[in-house]
């Protein structure tokens, strides 16, 4: 009897998911915003869109080392980034908040 069942469990053709429907991005992440002169020391004076701020950013942060050792959520600010973070460390889910402000 439970080897019936078992079958009967196999057999049963697996729920096939429809693929998702390809995404558009949100049109006001893609708008070039001109950066402050505090970030526009870090990542450069031409007008970006919100995405590639963020990535610029990062990617600054990983060329200079500013990750924590023991925490890698937190960014360490250097002389460029304090005047952006108003503290010496940041965690990287205060980054975007931080990096919104400095954009206009």
């Amino acid at each position: 009897m439970a080897t019936a069942k078992k079958a009967a469990a196999t057999k049963a053709p697996a729920a096939k998911k429809a693929a998702p429907a390809k995404r558009t991005p949100n049109a006001a992440f893609l708008k070039p915003l001109t950066p402050s002169p505090a970030l526009a020391a870090v990542i450069g004076d031409k007008p970006l869109p919100r995405t590639e701020v963020t990535k610029k950013v990062w990617e600054y942060i990983k060329k200079h080392n500013l990750q924590d050792a023991a925490n890698k959520r937190n960014i360490n600010a250097d002389d460029k980034l304090k005047p952006i973070f108003k503290k010496p460390q940041v965690t990287m889910f205060e980054l975007t908040k931080l990096i919104s402000e400095q954009l206009s």
